[in-house]
């Protein structure tokens, strides 16, 4: 086995702790620039569009798949126990609270997520950013901030799409092809379900996973190696570390949620 020299060691975590801290500086200057991209609000529209718009296709179909999957599968195990009535407030309980804002957090991190990375990326190694350098203009806050800002607000809206639409797809299982009776479906739904505490966790929980996904994928393209193959590790990377933030994520806001 092969030990790395101390002056090695040391160099890597010095490096490590390096990149931590410059991950950190451009993280306060992304919450910083809030003021200025509120005065530029044609920038900050047009990346909510960009990303919530053509992020909607693939969540709503998702929603619906998810929505019926689980409308089979809360069915069959509950009508073991003659409580099949109470598959609404299951499948809407498990969406808003973990399914619509995680599931929502992983599709967005791969469809937005690397088009973010590659974007900046490739800016980077077309030597954009260095040319607004040079021209005095900030690009941290006149293209990364507002993609940030877009991506936290359309994350919160994506998740209720998904959570809609898969209640939806659960009815459609639940009620005209299994046969629950569609005011048991909803009564449930509307007895088991808190407004504050289970949609407005699963809403704090999107705009969590909004910040993380947004920060990690804008933090990988500006920290791309300006070339072709630095751009394509970069992205895989945004996909990896944005995944399993968000799995980390989910656990420690379910534990301080639900558990305390």
């Amino acid at each position: 086995m092969k030990f790395l020299h101390p002056a090695e060691l040391g160099f890597a975590v010095r490096s490590k702790l390096a990149d931590w801290g410059a991950g950190a500086r451009l993280m306060g200057r992304l919450v910083a620039s809030l003021g200025a991209v509120l005065r530029r609000p044609a920038l900050l529209r047009d990346q909510i569009h960009f990303m919530g718009n053509y992020s909607l296709a693939i969540i709503a179909v998702s929603g619906v798949f998810v929505g019926f999957v689980m409308g089979l599968q809360y069915y069959y195990g509950l009508q073991r126990f003659g409580a099949a009535d109470s598959v609404g407030m299951l499948i809407s309980l498990s969406l808003v609270r973990e399914f619509g804002p995680v599931l929502t957090a992983l599709l967005f991190a791969g469809r937005a997520g690397t088009s973010l990375t590659a974007e900046i990326g490739l800016m980077k190694a077309g030597e954009q950013l260095s040319a607004m350098e040079m021209m005095a203009v900030d690009p941290v806050s006149r293209i990364l901030a507002p993609r940030f800002w877009g991506a936290v607000i359309a994350m919160p809206l994506l998740a209720a799409v998904f959570s809609a639409v898969g209640v939806l797809g659960g009815w459609v299982v639940s009620v005209p092809m299994i046969g629950i009776d569609s005011g048991a479906f909803w009564s449930q739904m509307q007895s088991g379900v808190d407004v504050w505490v289970d949609v407005g966790n699963g809403v704090i929980k999107s705009v969590v996973f909004g910040f993380a996904v947004s920060f990690i994928a804008l933090l990988q393209g500006f920290e791309a190696q300006p070339t072709p193959e630095g751009v394509a590790r970069a992205t895989t990377r945004t996909v990896v570390v944005a995944s399993l933030t968000v799995l980390a994520l989910d656990f420690v806001l379910t534990a301080m949620m639900f558990s305390i």
